[in-house]
């Protein structure tokens, strides 16, 4: 089916392309046409057009990091650090956790994130066959994989190695190419540097990226130094995890000297604002990152350490934090935090030929958003508006693959009270 949506303030975040009016023709999941509004003739060769006045068109958002079955935590344990939040509040209830838990939570966040207009998201967790069949159901796009926290018995190790494969031979290109996938060791402070080094074998031999946390805190880093005696970028280095495609969350603590060497591997960084800051963990040097070349994506983390899963507020934060931290007013101007939301986070899930950017060949993954709203005017600057003005509400359709997954702010592809009354019960049945 041809469809075109005309009349749209049209953000395609290719370059430094400016907003224009114009339109976006669509042929089954693809982008056919990017520019003015056709003629009428032309018009008359799509099946179906729609007139979208009044509002953007601009890429879907891109979540490069979370935990979605813990959206079941949001506000369980708040106002901690990290390892305690961790380790007193956080993994107690979730070793609770069965297909159940994991289902309901990864439903909720899924429809939050829809509602707020990303399109594709980053899930690290466990029982990850349920959160593939939500993604499936859904419509919304994903890059899946097994976390896998080294602890326990040898047995039990190499049981959630060989979990964390099976899952990537079963779901990478699954749900019409929707869900891709990585192998992820949870991080260097909780798996050994041979479990690390399994799952570096097994993503070399499924050609498939790596995932993993890396110097979120100033503790873990302490904490490597004395295990291993390495900082974690060195420790990670030398066991050849750079050496394939590979993603690390957070990234806070890194040197100057680390920030060099992630930049020489092409090692992708989510940075995660919000959750960050909420723990206490610190602030990731991005400015320094982007002068390395490195090009951050934006991340919410897990809805118990952010609470929300609305990447706008990510956006914002990337855009104002480094400037007051560093005191200077163009570090990480609006429109480079919009890329790390959009086209940024694309790269950094190794999905930059299909999604990211409005191009014709591209998949059709995009938001419309209200510019009628008191807070979006006057129309002096777009791409300021969206950034410093514009929040989740203004979020008004949203496209995976050319299907309409929310159409004036509705949901069409998941069931809203269900979602949450299933989340209630899921939480309840393990409740302290």
């Amino acid at each position: 089916m041809k469809q075109i949506f005309i009349n749209a303030t049209v953000i395609t975040m290719v370059g430094e392309e400016e907003p224009f009016q114009g339109a976006l023709g669509i042929e089954d999941s693809r982008i056919i046409y990017v520019g003015p509004v056709p003629t009428r003739e032309e018009l008359d060769t799509y099946d179906q057009v729609i007139d979208v006045s009044d509002r953007a068109m601009m890429p879907g958002l891109i979540n490069a990091h979370g935990h979605a079955a813990m959206s079941l935590l949001r506000g369980f344990a708040d106002d901690l650090p990290l390892q305690e939040w961790l380790e007193e509040k956080i993994w107690p209830l979730e070793g609770k956790f069965t297909a159940e838990q994991v289902r309901a939570g990864t439903a909720l966040s899924v429809l939050e994130m829809l509602q707020s207009g990303t399109t594709c998201f980053l899930d690290m967790y466990d029982h990850m066959d349920q959160v593939g069949q939500v993604v499936a159901d859904a419509g919304i796009r994903a890059k899946l994989c097994r976390g896998a926290i080294g602890f326990g018995s040898e047995e039990l190790q190499q049981s959630k190695l060989a979990e964390a494969v099976q899952f990537s031979k079963d779901w990478e290109g699954a749900a019409d190419g929707r869900i891709t996938t990585m192998l992820a060791p949870h991080s260097p402070y909780t798996c050994s540097p041979r479990f690390i080094s399994q799952f570096i074998e097994k993503a070399a031999e499924l050609q498939v990226p790596l995932h993993t946390h890396m110097s979120e805190t100033a503790r873990e880093v302490q904490q490597n130094i004395d295990e291993y005696g390495l900082r974690p970028v060195e420790h990670l280095r030398r066991l050849g995890f750079f050496d394939l495609p590979s993603l690390v969350a957070h990234a806070v603590h890194v040197t100057e000297e680390e920030i060099a060497v992630l930049a020489q591997y092409d090692v992708k960084v989510a940075h995660n604002p919000g959750s960050n800051l909420k723990l206490g963990s610190g602030i990731a040097p991005i400015p320094q990152m982007l002068k390395k070349g490195i090009r951050p994506a934006l991340a919410t983390d897990g809805a118990a350490s952010n609470n929300n899963l609305d990447l706008w507020e990510e956006i914002q934060l990337a855009a104002l934090i480094h400037k007051g931290f560093h005191q200077d007013p163009t570090v990480i101007p609006a429109r480079e935090a919009l890329r790390m939301g959009t086209s940024y986070g694309a790269e950094a899930l190794f999905l930059e030929k299909e999604i990211g950017t409005l191009e014709i060949g591209k998949k059709a993954d995009f938001i419309t958003i209200d510019l009628k709203g008191a807070h979006m005017w006057p129309p002096h600057d777009l791409i300021s508006h969206l950034v410093y003005s514009a929040s989740r509400g203004d979020v008004l359709d949203v496209y995976v693959d050319g299907k309409a997954l929310i159409r004036n702010r509705a949901s069409l592809t998941l069931d809203e009270e269900k979602i949450r009354f299933e989340a209630m019960r899921a939480f309840q049945a393990i409740a302290p």
